[in-house]
């Protein structure tokens, strides 16, 4: 027999394993996993199940992201990187509905260029739970859908110290009408524009708007309130229950009103979150921003307040 091939082969077989011991370091860690130390411009991923993969730089990213490796480091910095937790978000309240709901458009917009038909009145109209005793019980009232996101913040928000409470929801167009007229009466049309809707032209007409108070501004509708704490929290959480502040500061000129931090409107729980994350109003998130804003009228001027009344 010749020995000879045999030993060539096995000579061969001896240089190339210390070659590739010279250029990669494996060691064992006391879990049973294998590291694996590589001198090129690789990265090296430890396998949930112990095993090693050696992945060039432009196919780390999707390794990682679709969770197949997790640890990294890099031969030429040694530091270790570590991949970010997965942290999830709280999920959102939920209630039990008080009845069947009879479908609506969440997203409708009314304010002064889209109106309401004069003989519009939403179906489903029920009465709120929370609602300030100095305002007429007639016109607390909302859609079921939007009517129980509501009795759910309002309990949520007691639980946590916080009293929020109904003056005004629904209005009908003769209602709007008589307020609006007398605010013109009073302060001009001009300035009565700024803070009332035009009969047909408010969204309370909907039955998805309130406004609310607190007794900490002794239930009054004020900028002020927005400096509460029942105003912070309610800025702060109404999104969770698919409410948004409809008229906030800052956005005077798309939504052509002051602002108003004790008027919500319900869109739904994931538009209302949307909204809350990226900070614009209904009209920016709708893409309906009136084509020519006002740049001359002077909202920081405007009445904030009217004691004992409704916008």
């Amino acid at each position: 027999m010749n020995v000879k091939p045999v030993w060539k082969f096995l000579a061969i077989v001896f240089v190339s394993v210390l070659t590739v011991c010279s250029a990669v370091t494996c060691y064992f860690d006391l879990d049973g996993s294998v590291e694996v130390k590589d001198i090129w411009r690789m990265r090296e991923y430890s396998g949930e199940n112990g095993f090693v993969i050696m992945l060039p730089r432009e196919n780390e990213l999707p390794a990682i992201a679709n969770g197949i490796v997790h640890g990294v480091e890099d031969q030429n910095s040694q530091t270790q990187e570590e991949i970010p937790p997965v942290v999830s978000e709280p999920p959102l309240p939920s209630w039990q509905p008080s009845g069947e709901y009879t479908e609506i458009d969440r997203l409708i917009l009314v304010n002064k260029e889209y109106p309401v038909d004069q003989n519009y009145i939403p179906a489903d109209l029920v009465q709120l739970e929370y609602r300030a005793s100095n305002r007429s019980a007639e016109w607390q009232v909302m859609t079921r859908e939007a009517a129980d996101a509501f009795n759910q913040l309002c309990s949520d928000a007691l639980l946590e110290g916080y009293e929020i409470v109904v003056t005004t929801a629904y209005r009908s167009y003769e209602f709007q009408s008589y307020l609006y007229n007398s605010y013109v009466e009073k302060d001009g049309q001009a300035a009565a524009d700024m803070y009332s809707a035009q009969p047909g032209k408010s969204e309370h007409q909907t039955g998805l708007a309130a406004d609310v108070s607190s007794p900490s501004v002794q239930y009054r509708l004020t900028s002020e309130y927005g400096d509460t704490a029942e105003g912070k929290w309610l800025s702060e959480n109404c999104y969770k229950y698919g409410f948004i502040l409809r008229y906030p500061k800052g956005k005077e000129e798309i939504t052509g009103y002051i602002y108003e931090p004790w008027h919500i409107r319900y869109v739904g729980q994931e538009a209302a979150k949307e909204i809350w994350e990226t900070g614009v109003a209904l009209e920016e998130y709708l893409g309906k921003v009136p084509d020519s804003m006002s740049t001359e009228t002077n909202y920081s001027a405007a009445i904030d307040e009217i004691a004992d009344d409704d916008r």
